[in-house]
């Protein structure tokens, strides 16, 4: 069934910022073109909201990458990276851009998840089935969770034309 889009609809964008990250670099040694994905994500609806979600690390390099997502009109969530004893890294927001989704669905007709993480499956349900909201995923399908696809209204894959949604020049 096809879904429902008009310019009266209310939209809200919630980018993972590091899997969409780690997809292209992985697919493709590319960073990501956050501004195509924001405008085709919108498609001529009213934004009320668009969020990354960021990792920062030690380093501080990320400084740049956040003013340009800024400057697209993406509001940036940002967290430090975890590392534990052992070594081992985690900086995901799972629970943040679910929290995120769930306080702003009763404002929303359609939420935008640009995440191929199949641990976001509970989260769409929940919108569809008791916010009421239409919910449509954007990621790289080769990435994606096969399960996330089949549990969104809409699914759009970026690796149906990738050169739109990967930024020209050197690779990562």
């Amino acid at each position: 069934m096809p879904i429902i889009k008009h310019p009266d609809q209310r939209v809200a964008v919630f980018i993972d910022a590091q899997n969409l990250y780690h997809s292209a670099k992985h697919l493709y040694k590319r960073r990501v073109n956050f501004g195509s994905i924001l405008k085709d994500a919108v498609d001529n609806r009213k934004l009320i909201r668009a969020f990354a979600y960021v990792v920062t690390t030690e380093e501080g390099t990320e400084s740049d990458f956040f003013d340009a997502l800024e400057k697209l009109g993406i509001e940036t969530r940002s967290k430090e990276l975890q590392i534990f004893s052992g070594g081992a890294k985690k900086g995901d927001w799972d629970v943040g851009i679910a929290i995120d989704a769930i306080r702003l669905s009763s404002k929303l007709d359609t939420v935008i998840l640009v995440s191929g993480d199949g641990d976001f499956v509970p989260l769409v349900e929940y919108l569809k089935n008791h916010a009421g909201c239409q919910v449509e995923v954007m990621t790289f399908g080769k990435s994606a969770s096969s399960k996330l696809i089949d549990s969104c209204d809409e699914f759009f894959d970026l690796d149906k034309n990738p050169k739109k949604y990967l930024l020209p020049g050197r690779k990562t």
